[in-house]
């Protein structure tokens, strides 16, 4: 299933993709194309491994889409991309114009049960007070033998306060007190309203329990393939994967 992907995995890709993190905040264009294009190999290799098809004239739901910097690489895919983000400020952000994005909510998502090809999620469920509600919204979209990939920030890790880090290892608010000291300004993530603890273990009870699908697999998204393996030792995964991705098929 993560065959191909995993050839992607290499040291390289990490350190670029590590690189490019620290221009989120001052070159957003920067650090989402990176991510954007990251994105649509990560979904092209893991819905490939799951059907032998390319992305041509599926439909992919992207929960949280914030601006739109990933619709170009999916629709030059072949692709509909279809982004929903409940925030309109958070849409226009960068200027961009993207046809079909649909403002709403990931813990209820305005769209049919079973209408789409891909439901995806990059970088969000740690900014959702109810990220397992999210996810189940996600499955309820996805068309049977679909594809549901999760991807979200572990509290613990070294991002886990974003902007605010490593300081949120100290507690979410003090850190959040701390960078309006240093810098003057209020962190985008703001610990209990914008950002919340979420952890690898919570979210790998929610996918072997998750009703009426399949886990395909759970990886670091941004490590090394040889460092998959942390993923599998409890505790170490909460404070190593930084990043964990959940691959599951709609039944």
């Amino acid at each position: 299933m993560t065959r191909r992907f995993g050839r992607r995995a290499t040291l390289k890709r990490s350190f670029g993709l590590l690189s490019d993190f620290r221009h989120e905040q001052t070159a957003p264009e920067l650090f989402y194309g990176a991510l954007a294009r990251d994105s649509l190999e990560l979904i092209s290799d893991l819905y490939f491994g799951l059907t032998e098809s390319d992305l041509t004239g599926t439909t992919v739901l992207d929960v949280g889409g914030g601006p739109g910097y990933f619709a170009e690489a999916f629709t030059e895919a072949g692709a509909r991309y279809v982004p929903v983000e409940p925030d309109p400020s958070e849409m226009h952000a960068a200027g961009l114009a993207v046809g079909g994005a649909v403002r709403g909510s990931g813990l209820a998502l305005p769209f049919r049960d079973s209408s789409v090809d891909i439901c995806f999620s990059s970088n969000v469920a740690e900014h959702v007070p109810e990220p397992w509600v999210m996810a189940d919204e996600m499955l309820r979209v996805v068309k049977p033998g679909g594809l549901m990939v999760l991807s979200y920030t572990l509290w613990w890790g070294p991002f886990g306060g974003h902007e605010t880090g490593p300081w949120h290892a100290l507690g979410g608010e003090y850190a959040a007190r701390r960078y309006l000291r240093t810098t003057g300004t209020e962190p985008k993530n703001r610990y209990g309203i914008s950002l919340f603890k979420v952890g690898a273990t919570d979210g790998l009870r929610w996918a072997r329990g998750a009703e009426g699908a399949e886990l395909l697999s759970a990886f670091p998204r941004y490590h090394p393939r040889w460092a998959w393996w942390m993923v599998h030792v409890p505790g170490v995964r909460e404070f190593l994967v930084s990043n964990l991705v959940l691959v599951m098929r709609k039944k």
